[in-house]
């Protein structure tokens, strides 16, 4: 009997520490054609970011653009995934003849080269594609940004907009694709002539979604007729968009003011309630300059409601300053405060409320006050009073008090002491300035204050005393007139005048003031470290 032999083990082969990354190219690669497989792919630089040890979720991620020259053209996207494959070198051995006979010399030998432990594969679905018009003004612009052509994009301005949304097609059929046709045949038809220029990318997505498509509400079918052809066309129009129904608006240093509505807006006037607009020139005559909650309220909900919807009513009858003691306020047309004194009157006061509360009843109590009888009763004089305390929101009389947010036209205070300096033509201007209007910087300060003062202390349930106002005015022994003492130092603004922002000199006296301090601090510290 004979003794089996032991089965022998594989020999062990070493494997090099050479580290490949490889990159399976979906196309053709020649060995002449690897420079531009390689540009495809972005160049020897995305290559190293994509495989290098430390690259993110974004860097490990190549596009292969197979028409780079073309910027609307879509990558096909490749993932960089992690692979312990190992690349070998096969080397095919030929036969050779030896006296007439075929001596095999050995036919393949395999080495181990090294492991590829990163592979980019081009698995995901391929975007679509489409090829846009090249001679289109904004293709040739995106052209010229790519190739940093300056002189082409300094000359490039944006074409007249014109509504040849559809163009005749004319598709040329192959004859093989037609039956019994030996000679190209053309079909006739509408194209798309939308410019529609495709984004950078669709999605990543392999898999669909559930998008639950829907129509957009704001579209709408328009239907036109050619009054030369009687062609009715029809086409999708956004009923929504923004149509730049706003009021005139100037600046404070402009000299020129606003006589008529714009005449996007004077295009509109038959399409306004004609009672509301007739109602809301004769409140202009009868007082020139406007805030807005001032005027909705001498109307009754259901008008404010409309006007203040409305977006033409408003444009129709005032213009606004964007800035300046007025800013903000609704100003009839070819009214100039600026050259008026008497227009100090309804210069605008606003300051903030941080401790605003904004609170709301909520959707249960408010079902719960109705059903019953009584309860709908309570309503309606709920409303009534409401409705009453709403008419009386603007005006400021020192005692109450019906929003919890100031801003409030000089007219509009009734209350006494502040009456009393706001009439005073002691301290005026000769010249409207852009900060305090009409009024001295001091005489209007002290006017800030003392409302501030006011609104705040009805804001905590404490009716002020007008002692208590006097106390926050120090006397100035060197003009023996009142200032005002603040509370917090004013911060240098940007062009708003109308909020309490330091002149351009204080501001520049202020700025070097602190740099002052600051180099003073610096220098105090390095000698302490000395």
């Amino acid at each position: 009997m004979m003794q089996s032999e032991s089965p022998t083990e594989a020999p062990e082969h070493p494997l090099p520490s050479t580290q490949l990354f490889s990159v399976e190219y979906p196309g053709y690669v020649r060995p002449a054609s690897i420079p531009l497989a390689i540009n495809n792919l972005g160049g020897q630089s995305s290559l190293h970011n994509a495989f290098k040890r430390t690259a993110s979720k974004t860097d490990a991620l190549l596009e292969l653009r197979l028409r780079p020259d073309n910027p609307f053209a879509h990558p096909v996207p490749g993932d960089v995934v992690g692979t312990s494959n190992v690349l070998l070198r096969v080397v095919k051995r030929k036969r050779r003849r030896v006296e007439g006979q075929d001596v095999p010399l050995g036919e393949y030998t395999a080495e181990a080269v090294g492991v590829v432990s990163k592979t980019v594969r081009f698995r995901s679905m391929v975007d679509y594609q489409y090829q846009i018009d090249l001679n289109d003004p904004v293709a040739k612009l995106r052209l010229a940004m790519d190739n940093m052509d300056v002189e082409a994009i300094q000359q490039y301005s944006i074409p007249e907009e014109k509504e040849d949304y559809t163009l005749p097609a004319n598709p040329v059929l192959d004859p093989q694709l037609v039956a019994d046709s030996k000679e190209p045949q053309s079909i006739s038809g509408q194209r798309s002539n939308l410019r529609l220029f495709p984004p950078p990318l669709f999605s990543r997505q392999g898999i669909s979604q559930n998008y639950n498509f829907k129509a957009n509400p704001s579209s709408m079918i328009s239907t036109t007729i050619d009054e030369e052809t009687g062609e009715e066309k029809r086409r999708l129009i956004n009923k929504g968009r923004w149509k730049g129904y706003g009021p005139a608006s100037i600046m404070f240093v402009e000299q020129t003011l606003p006589d008529k509505p714009p005449q996007i807006v004077e295009e509109m006037r038959s399409q306004v309630d004609q009672e509301l607009l007739k109602r809301l020139q004769e409140l202009f005559q009868e007082r020139a300059i406007w805030t807005r909650m001032s005027l909705l309220n001498q109307f009754s909900p259901p008008e404010a409601r409309d006007v203040h919807n409305s977006k033409l009513l408003l444009p129709l009858v005032c213009y606004v300053f964007q800035d300046g003691p007025w800013r903000d306020t609704l100003v009839r047309f070819s009214y100039d405060p600026r050259k008026d004194p008497n227009a100090r009157s309804y210069q605008r006061l606003y300051f903030r409320n941080a401790n605003h509360p904004i609170a709301r009843p909520s959707v249960i109590t408010r079902r719960e006050g109705r059903g019953t009888a009584s309860s709908q009763s309570r309503a309606d004089d709920e409303g009534i009073r409401r409705d009453a305390d709403r008419r009386k929101s603007h005006i400021f009389d020192g005692v109450n008090i019906a929003k919890e947010t100031a801003s409030f036209q000089l007219c509009d205070i009734h209350d006494r002491m502040l009456m009393e300096m706001i009439q005073s033509e002691d301290d005026l201007r000769d010249v409207c300035n852009e900060r305090d209007g009409w009024y001295s910087a001091h005489a209007f300060e002290q006017i800030k204050t003392v409302l501030r003062h006011k609104f705040f202390s009805l804001l905590e349930g404490h009716i002020p005393t007008d002692e208590e106002c006097e106390a926050l005015l120090v006397v100035d022994p060197t003009s023996n007139k009142a200032t005002a003492v603040r509370s917090k130092k004013l911060r240098p603004g940007k062009h708003n005048m109308a909020k309490g922002a330091l002149r351009p000199e204080d501001a520049a006296a202020a700025r070097l003031r602190a740099t002052l301090d600051r180099n003073a601090k610096t220098l105090q510290s390095q000698r302490g470290i000395e």
